[in-house]
């Protein structure tokens, strides 16, 4: 059964506005999703100009904005955890951990995709 809501435009801009609030609350609270947000902007002209192809440049632009999707799933798991207790917890602490390797994976994954751009 569909939960009752907003449906149609409304959905739509209900949505945008909560995206909104979102990305607002990363910027202001998480110092590490400002600087890949930097790192994002000073690849964009690097990207376009040094990919040989739309398909390599988007491969070079999307490496580094899946580092800004996993930030903030990371950070959304933090504030659930933090929600819920401040207390030291393992699975609490595992959570954690998990989503600051996410991060850590898709900033590798994105050094690796550069690499085999550049070089290939």
């Amino acid at each position: 059964m569909a939960k009752p809501g907003k449906a149609g435009f409304d959905r739509i801009f209900g949505a945008l506005k909560y995206s909104s609030q979102g990305l607002r609350a990363q910027w202001r609270h998480e110092a590490a999703f400002r600087q890949e947000v930097c790192l994002f902007l000073l690849s964009l002209p690097f990207a376009i100009f040094l990919g040989d192809s739309g398909l390599e440049r988007a491969v070079l632009i999307f490496s580094v904005g899946m580092v800004l999707i996993v930030e903030t799933l990371n950070s959304s798991v933090e504030a659930v955890v933090d929600r819920i207790s401040h207390e030291h917890h393992e699975l609490s602490g595992r959570a954690k951990d998990l989503g600051s390797a996410a991060v850590t994976l898709a900033l590798v994954l994105a050094a690796v995709v550069w690499l085999v751009v550049l070089l290939g």
